[in-house]
Formats: C-alpha cells, structure tokens, sequence
C-alpha cells in the first residue's frame, strides 16, 4: 500500500479520509469512524467552512487573552458539596494538559482564609529576629534586587488522602499539584543583606491572610533554593498564588510556601504553630506523631488514558503521565500494562528539571481486552514510588498527609477507564 502524496498538477481524487486511513493502518493507527470523523470531511477543500466566510474577532477583543470557547470545560476542579469555601482548596485538570507547566488560570488552590487584595504599593515585607541588621521591603525594594526564574511544582501533602472514597479523575486524585516557572530573588541574598547571627537555626513565616498562616523553614532550605517569588510563568502572581509576594521552597510541602508572606521572624527555635502541631503532622500507629516531615517524596500518575476517559479502539494508544520529587530529580519512570505483573521504562521528555514536572510517555497497543495500567517514579536517590498497600503497612490507617503511592486505572473491554482501587 502507497502512501505517496500525488504532487502533480493532475486533480487527485483519492479524498483526504481515505489517505489518512491508510496512513494509520500502516501507523498501526485505527482512526475513528463515527460523526465526528465523518464530520472532518465536510470542511476540506475544496468546501470552505463557516469561519472562512467573514472575518473573525478584530485586534483587542481581548485585552487578556483567554482560551477558545471550545475549551470552557477545562477549569478548576472545585467540589460543590464543600461544607465552607473561605478554608477550601481547587484542583488542577491534570488529565486535561500536556506538558509540564500549569497555566496560571488552572493552578491549584489552598486557602485557610480567603484570598486578600493586596495593594502591592502598601505591602511590606519585614525581617526580624536573629539577624543584625532588621529590615523591612517594599515591592520596589525587593525588585531591586538580582532576579532568577527557575521551574518547580507544588504540591498539598494531603494530595490525596488515605482512606476512601478515592476519586474518579487524576484531577480528583492527585490534582493539589501544579508546577510553573517562577521569578524573584534568593532568600539567601535577601538574609545576607540583614546579617545572620550565628544562634539562626528557624525563619518563622508569616502570610498577610485573614488566618496569618504561619510556617517554621529550617535555616538549611532557606539558605539552599528558596526563593521570594513575585512573578508566576512571566507575569505577576495571580491573587490566589501569593500576590504580591509568596515564599517558595522547591520540593516541600506546599503549605510550606507561604503565600502573601509579610514576615520573616529568625529564630532559634521552630513555632511549633497550629499548621505544624494540629495540623500537618502524621499520626502514626503507635500513637506517635511524625513531625515536620516537609519534602514530597517521588511520585507519578498517568493522566492519559485515565478516569473518567475512555479508549474508543482497539490499536495504538500512548500512554502518558507526569513524574515528580522534592528530593530531586526524576531518573527513571517505568509502566505497567498488566496490573504490575511487569514494568517497563517510558520515554521522559527533556529537561528533565530537579524539583519540577517530568512528562513521560510509552506507546501501547491496546489489544481491547480489559487491562490495568499504572506508572511508578523512580529520583535520582533511588527511591522508589510504593504501592498503597505498601504505604498502609508502615504508616496505618491514621496517616493522612503524603500518599505518594501508585494509583492504577482499570480499563475495560468497553474502553471506559476507572480507579482500579476505588
């Protein structure tokens, strides 16, 4: 069978669908045949379709871009059966994107008290406590200093729960993650300026939010990657990250990266605050509790094909997902087909970023019969991602944050994807 494109100046009567079949048999491809497919020919030349018949929306119809209208269904998932909004969370479609980075209008939200309006021109930053020098920044003040841009995700430790109901989509699973590019200056320059005292082992962070949250970060992480960030994928944070000013620490726990940080308190000693005693710490089954346990450790979920989706053939599918660790970088993620029987490494897109989103994908032909699918991260210490079950046996039933376990998807004969754990 031929695939050549006739290229002369002959009319060629062998029509565009028909080309594309035969490509996609020889690709091992099975293309659709229902309307949307039958569709497709409607609109090839030489017919003209509708939106080529007058001129579209004039420069300045949209002042701040927006997507097409065709996707208004890919937004935050909110939950409508939440108790309060004001303390509440968003998740991102992770199942709808490709790539690595979030858009800004898709991240994911916590809020523990609403989300302020902040006059950028009124906020203020002070730095205090063990330090020689206190200070106290403007937006201006800080802008003056050198800046860097670096690529990180975030992530809620409680990303997903334990204990059941588990969701339906990688969204309802696993969607308190995002990651972008991020711009601002290096908290270690900034407590260089004020002068370290030797006693410094905490820095107490404080946000401008109706329930001033408040964080104790290890001298350590301040003084290794964290960053004052204003800016979110090349514009100004958006309210709900942070605006105008939000503390950033790559691969911790994102509770941790206090949004419209207002306080910088060095001390010798953590706060012990409620979002560090009540909450945010892991009870464990002999009645201890596991205390500031701040890096998200490796994990992986495969968005694509995933709940919620379904297969509509038999044939070539590529399977796709994202990969991540607070403890660097991804090394290696492998996929299986069988429902864990064997593994085998999927392709990871470049860059593969420390502390960020690695994308992978592995081609599958999918025979139509029912089939269980699940991916596992391996980072660059060696760790490796642990089955739920696995998880459940050291931790217990009364764990609730960081459940960094593999989460298959059952597909069935029909092709309709689910959670093989639900």
């Amino acid at each position: 069978m031929s695939n050549k494109i006739d290229t002369s100046d002959k009319p060629n009567r062998t029509t565009r669908r028909r080309f594309l079949q035969s490509s996609g048999v020889v690709a091992g491809v099975v293309l659709g045949t229902g309307a949307s497919a039958a569709a497709e020919t409607e609109n090839l030349p030489p017919n003209v379709p509708d939106w080529m018949k007058a001129p579209g929306d004039p420069m300045g119809s949209q002042p701040y871009g927006a997507p097409s209208p065709f996707e208004k269904g890919v937004v935050k998932n909110i939950s409508k059966n939440l108790k309060q909004y004001i303390s509440a969370s968003g998740r991102t479609p992770l199942q709808e994107l490709d790539g690595t980075i979030t858009p800004n209008g898709l991240f994911y939200e916590r809020h523990h008290g609403g989300v302020p309006t902040i006059d950028p021109a009124q906020h203020r930053l002070m730095l205090h406590g063990l330090v020689e020098r206190p200070l106290i920044f403007t937006m201006d003040d800080l802008r003056r200093f050198p800046s860097e841009s670096r690529i990180h995700f975030l992530e809620c430790s409680g990303n997903p729960g334990y204990t059941k109901p588990y969701g339906k989509t990688a969204s309802d699973l696993v969607g308190l993650l995002s990651c972008g590019e991020w711009t601002g200056v290096s908290l270690k320059l900034v407590l260089q300026e004020a002068g370290l005292k030797p006693e410094a082992k905490w820095i107490i962070a404080e946000g401008a939010d109706a329930a001033a949250l408040t964080r104790s970060i290890p001298i350590e992480k301040c003084l290794e990657d964290a960053m004052l960030a204003y800016s979110q994928n090349g514009e100004r944070l958006r309210p709900q990250q942070g605006y105008p000013l939000r503390l950033l620490l790559p691969g911790f726990e994102g509770n941790m990266n206090v949004k419209w940080l207002r306080r910088l308190h060095v001390t010798a000693e953590p706060a012990y605050s409620r979002e560090e005693t009540s909450k945010y710490t892991d009870l464990l089954p002999d009645g201890t509790a596991r205390e500031f346990s701040f890096y998200m450790e490796a994990k992986s979920t495969i968005t694509r094909p995933s709940g919620g989706q379904r297969l509509n053939a038999p044939g070539f599918h590529e399977i796709t997902g994202i990969a991540w660790s607070g403890h660097g970088k991804i090394k290696r993620v492998e996929v299986s087909v069988d429902d864990g029987k064997s593994w085998q490494d999927a392709r990871l897109q470049k860059p593969v970023l420390t502390r960020a989103l690695t994308r992978f994908r592995l081609p599958w032909q999918w025979d139509g019969k029912p089939a269980v699918i699940q991916s596992r991260a391996i980072d660059e210490t060696g760790y490796v991602q642990p089955t739920l079950a696995e998880l459940l046996a050291v931790r217990g039933e009364n764990y609730f944050y960081h459940n960094n376990a593999i989460w298959p998807w059952r597909i069935g004969a029909d092709g309709e994807v689910t959670n093989a754990l639900a």
